[in-house]
């Protein structure tokens, strides 16, 4: 069983956001411990580089990232293959790039509320080939701040849209019914998070 797992934020969060996740997680029987990093003045590669020096000291079994932290998880085990890391939950990261970052980047009175993730939240990922096996958990209640920058054509979850939480070829992907805000906090997710971390899988949709 995946036990022993790290929690990583996103932008303008900070450990203290995880603690409904963790308290979620513990309550399944993992051992959960969030990772801080600055994700607007410190910026990916600083965290990146955190993230890849904590696995390497103090090896877990799993990684849960919300939205840039998934990102940044997933870089990190890209940067470093040999960490002991079996799975990773992605909760509504934009892994193909966010549509809203690239709204934001784009007008100069905004572009500072990305910081130095700006780069990493337009672009996303091209593909995930890890060996840690890959499960994205998405929200489609579009609700929360997001919805002042952009609109979208499809579901999403107020900030990020649905299509850009999906990799081709990931099969892992499960849709829960909240915002993204509120994939932190919901029962839902952290149980769909949980049963992929146990058995690298998600449940069948309620």
């Amino acid at each position: 069983m995946t036990r022993r797992l790290l929690l990583v934020h996103g932008l303008h969060n900070a450990r203290w956001w995880l603690v409904p996740l963790a308290a979620r997680l513990r309550s399944q029987g993992f051992e959960p411990e969030p990772f801080g990093y600055a994700s607007v003045v410190g910026g990916p590669e600083r965290a990146i580089r955190s993230l890849v020096g904590r696995l390497r000291d103090a090896p877990v079994d799993g990684v849960v990232g919300h939205s840039l932290g998934g990102l940044i998880a997933l870089e990190a085990l890209r940067q470093a293959p040999d960490a002991a890391v079996s799975r990773v939950v992605c909760l509504g990261s934009p892994l193909r790039g966010s549509r809203i970052a690239r709204d934001v980047a784009a007008r100069a009175w905004t572009r500072p509320l990305l910081g130095r993730s700006a780069a990493l939240l337009q672009a996303g990922l091209a593909s995930w080939e890890g060996p840690a096996a890959l499960g994205v958990v998405a929200g489609d209640v579009a609700q929360g701040m997001g919805r002042l920058f952009a609109r979208f054509d499809g579901a999403s979850d107020g900030t990020v849209a649905l299509e850009e939480t999906r990799l081709p070829g990931l099969a892992d992907h499960c849709v829960v019914h909240c915002s993204h805000a509120g994939l932190v906090w919901s029962a839902e997710a952290a149980r769909q998070a949980g049963h992929f971390l146990r058995a690298g899988r998600f449940l069948p949709a309620l």
